[in-house]
């Protein structure tokens, strides 16, 4: 059991992020106006921070900056990029849901899963056991003191018809090193769980790892934050495209929404600057 420490850390290492160039840039809804020394350096910048390539946006060049006389008086090139909404279609609100369902490290979770095979299915409490002999493991080996509670799944949990997850919440004091920086650490000790239940079992097994109710306060931010983005939405009638998040977090954002009468949600941009679009019904 000695390796899963390494194992938790490098799964909760952040991963590298895009280099930002430019000198500045603004976000408006859906679009980003961009400053650079050049107009390609700008959209290049632009491109960066939305995730996309040069054919998944619209490029508006606000000025094409001046050297000024001797460096004085010298401008910044300006551009718009906005996301193109007509790349959506294709992915439909089942396939957004499906693909942001496993919450973990992106790939090596989709082939952990792949790589699990059938065996006859547990009943909740057997798995919950394994899953809480594996996380109480964990802990120990972490020198953690904290209770391990189960708790019934919220809404946005549970995946159609498929049987409900077995939630674990750890539950003590001066636990925000469980949690990491956006959760990173939680969701990189829930994959690790995951992968020890699936290992023992020979069977896929949707568990949550919670830490002191953080996920549900989370979910109910972001419920909130997606409700308030629709209303911008609807009022103004230009999309929003909200922050990158990992899986779990789309997925809320996508499921608060789904029912919609006005606005519809799909993701955009790769890996981890992957994002959430809300924009009008077509």
């Amino acid at each position: 059991m000695r390796p899963l420490l390494p194992l938790l850390w490098m799964l909760s290492l952040p991963r590298d992020k895009p280099l930002r160039k430019g000198n500045s840039m603004e976000r408006r809804g859906e679009s980003v106006e961009v400053r650079g020394k050049t107009v390609e350096e700008a959209i290049a910048a632009g491109l960066a921070q939305l995730g996309l390539s040069r054919d998944q946006v619209e490029v508006e060049i606000l000025s094409h900056g001046s050297r000024g006389l001797l460096g004085i008086g010298a401008e910044d090139a300006r551009v718009r990029l906005t996301p193109r909404v007509e790349a959506a279609p294709a992915e439909t609100q089942e396939q957004v849901l499906s693909e942001e369902y496993w919450e973990g490290p992106e790939e090596e979770g989709e082939e952990a899963r792949a790589e699990v095979t059938k065996a006859p299915a547990l009943s909740p409490k057997e798995v919950e056991r394994i899953a809480r002999d594996a996380l109480q493991g964990i802990l120990q080996r972490m020198a953690i003191q904290a209770r391990i509670v189960s708790k019934p799944p919220t809404e946005f949990m549970l995946e159609g018809d498929n049987p409900p997850p077995v939630v674990l919440d750890i539950q003590g004091r001066d636990l925000g090193v469980l949690i990491g920086r956006r959760g990173e650490t939680l969701g990189a000790l829930q994959f690790l769980v995951r992968l020890i239940v699936n290992h023992r079992t020979r069977r896929w097994y949707n568990i949550v790892i919670d830490v002191q109710g953080y996920k549900e306060r989370r979910e109910q931010q972001l419920r909130r934050l997606a409700e308030r983005m629709a209303e911008q939405v609807v009022a103004t009638r230009r999309s929003v495209v909200l922050e990158a998040m990992p899986p779990y977090e789309r997925r809320i954002v996508h499921l608060a929404l789904r029912n919609h009468p006005k606005v519809t949600t799909h993701s955009i941009g790769e890996g981890d600057n992957r994002k959430v679009m809300i924009h009008l019904r077509q």
